[in-house]
């Protein structure tokens, strides 16, 4: 039996207070938790969640997201593996899910719902409604990924409301992807069954897909931010909100990842409980995830912070394992098997002549 103590400034998220607190961790799990009446240093909160993520676009595999991650305090992911399945399929989707279970942080998968993303895309993959239906019946997939197709899902197009019928069969979330729809066109679309939209760059839009009871992703990534558009959801609609990134690159995850959109949120005026129900919270109960929230019983997931308007990490736990200190990753680098699916023939000068004299080569 392995035996942890901490002592901190408990940020109890739920009951919207923070108290000096003993924890105690019995093998992974919460055992105790006691108030205390002595003055101590640091916050223990909740690690924080990404609500929505492509792990490719970091061009990292899991395992090396993963160790760069939990520095910043970011405990698990909600990732949508379609980018490897628009190249690989299933196949991709299964080396996703492999490699991510190599290390100590919680990779929570979906089943990619439009590979190819559209019918006038040239993708190495396709998989069909029959090969969702498969994946969503597996314990370690979540949820179907972002619905793409949403003129598919307006019209009633066969193989797409297949996909969909899979997972509400299951019980399993559905998430959105539907920029720019609003009114009944919306309504339409969250009343097949899809919950979630990270696509909202006007908080207009946003309010109108909340009245259509979806819950909103406040994106922040490398390419798209909205941030600054959707951040007075945090008080107005604060069980209804969630933060995450959707395309993180590399020089951005080593820099900051949700802990950052906590600070900005804290700094514009929100409430700090607000602000953390959408970094740790809210994703945990939309997707049912088994993610610790500071509670005796739970799995130790939590991460130790300075203070809570910078939110500056200084220690990250997982199932009660410290796997980051003072921004140093403490999880192992793992080797895994490289799948490729390039394929592509010789090519001679003459393959690129062309009659057109317009034509211009990039360089």
């Amino acid at each position: 039996m392995t035996t942890i103590s901490l002592r901190g400034n408990l940020v109890d998220i739920p009951r919207r207070r923070i108290f000096p607190a003993r924890i105690s961790i019995v093998d992974g799990r919460i055992d105790d938790i006691v108030e205390l009446k002595d003055r101590v240093d640091g916050f223990l909160l909740p690690g924080f969640v990404d609500a929505h993520i492509h792990v490719e676009s970091s061009m990292l595999l899991p395992s090396e997201f993963a160790r760069l991650a939990v520095t910043h305090g970011t405990v698990a992911t909600v990732s949508d593996p379609h980018e490897i399945a628009n190249v690989l399929g299933v196949a991709g989707v299964e080396f996703m899910i492999a490699n991510g279970g190599q290390v100590p942080f919680k990779f929570f998968f979906g089943a990619p719902s439009c590979v190819p993303a559209t019918v006038f895309e040239t993708a190495g993959a396709r998989v069909t409604a029959d090969e969702v239906g498969a994946l969503l019946d597996r314990e370690d997939v979540w949820y179907l990924s972002e619905v793409m197709d949403f003129p598919g899902v307006l019209t009633g197009a066969d193989e797409v409301m297949k996909k969909v019928a899979h997972a509400r069969r299951l019980g399993k979330p559905i998430d959105g992807h539907a920029p720019g729809l609003r009114g009944k066109d919306a309504a339409r679309y969250a009343a097949a069954g899809i919950s979630t939209d990270h696509e909202c760059f006007t908080l207009e839009e946003a309010l109108d897909k909340l009245a259509c009871g979806m819950h909103i992703q406040i994106r922040e990534g490398s390419a798209a931010k909205n941030f600054e558009a959707l951040h007075p959801l945090l008080s107005s609609h604060p069980d209804r909100v969630m933060f995450c990134t959707d395309d993180k690159h590399p020089d951005g995850l080593v820099a900051a990842h949700i802990n950052d959109l906590c600070a900005r949120g804290v700094a514009l005026g929100h409430d700090v409980f607000n602000v953390l129900r959408a970094a740790c919270t809210n994703t945990v109960a939309h997707y049912q995830l088994p993610v610790g929230q500071l509670r005796v019983g739970d799995p130790a997931d939590f991460i130790v912070v300075d203070d809570v308007t910078r939110f500056r990490v200084k220690r990250t736990y997982i199932n009660g394992r410290l796997v980051a200190e003072n921004g140093e990753s403490l999880i192992e680098r793992v080797t895994t098997q490289r799948l490729n699916n390039f394929h592509c023939n010789t090519r001679r000068p003459p393959d690129f002549r062309t009659p057109d004299e317009r034509a211009r080569a990039l360089g």
